[in-house]
């Protein structure tokens, strides 16, 4: 455990090589790059951390729960292991907190991998419903227990088919004794009550780092447009469809998503940031 930004972060390091940071989405932990973790192990230093609230790291709040607040958090753990990640890799949400760190200038790596990221705000009406949803479940003292008490391996299997992603049975048994765990129940309700991308949005023009979107076409968590609409808007984007997977595709294809993390991590060569922005 680190003790950073407020929070005592849980963080798996393996491997040796230039200093890769791997971040989870929402609802998830480091369990989730179960099998490709070790893969990038081969070639990078991997760290990966639980975010705040989630799997074994603790919250501090509100504080650590918004987009900012867990951002500052995460730029501490990475003061206090005193690591420049080279590359930067996150699923989902944690996509999203990566090109905060950059924004911020907390990070600075050749490149960011965005797995199925997750950038833009909730549309419609459940861009006004959702969020203060999950702040009035999160408000309840007893949801999370709740959700904790009721979340068997069936409820938890068809969160997943939901998805759209097929993951072997370890996953699903790792995914269920998560949810089973009341604090990270509360840790997650806690992200979603205070995350908020509409700046983040705004700010994307301006990052100097390129982005490689790698994005499944069945994925039903984090619709694929919405990637295809940020690479038009980035000149530093780049836009990787992959077929048959859905949002936890790098669960359902570790070896490919490495193979595929190798190879555009070869391709951004460290003048591209330049070459991008000019």
């Amino acid at each position: 455990m680190v003790n950073a930004g407020g929070v005592s972060f849980h963080v798996q390091m393996m491997g040796d090589g230039p200093a890769l940071l791997l971040l989870h989405g929402a609802g998830a932990s480091t369990h989730s790059f179960r099998d490709l973790a070790p893969l990038l192990a081969q070639r990078f230093r991997v760290i990966a951390p639980d975010l705040p609230g989630h799997g074994f790291s603790s919250s501090n709040g509100a504080r650590t729960q918004s987009l900012t607040g867990m951002a500052k958090a995460l730029a501490a753990l990475l003061r206090a292991l005193d690591v420049a990640p080279a590359l930067a890799v996150g699923h989902s949400a944690g996509a999203a907190l990566l090109t905060r760190l950059a924004l911020d200038k907390a990070i600075d790596p050749r490149l960011i991998v965005a797995l199925n990221g997750a950038f833009a705000p909730f549309e419609g009406v459940a861009g006004h419903v959702f969020p203060p949803l999950a702040k009035a479940l999160f408000l309840n003292p007893f949801t999370p227990r709740y959700f904790a008490w009721s979340a068997n391996r069936s409820a938890v299997e068809r969160l997943i088919a939901g998805t759209g992603s097929k993951i072997d049975a370890r996953g699903v048994d790792l995914y269920a004794r998560l949810v089973r765990n009341a604090a990270h129940v509360e840790g997650a309700l806690g992200m979603m009550a205070h995350w908020d991308l509409h700046a983040l949005n705004r700010e994307l023009p301006q990052l100097p780092t390129p982005l490689a979107l790698i994005v499944a076409d069945n994925d039903k968590t984090v619709p694929p447009q919405g990637a295809r609409r940020l690479a038009a808007r980035l000149v530093t984007a780049r836009l990787y469809e992959i077929s048959g997977l859905g949002h936890l595709s790098h669960e359902e294809a570790p070896e490919l998503h490495a193979r595929m993390i190798f190879e555009l991590y070869e391709k951004a060569q460290p003048d591209m940031r330049a070459t991008a922005t000019a």
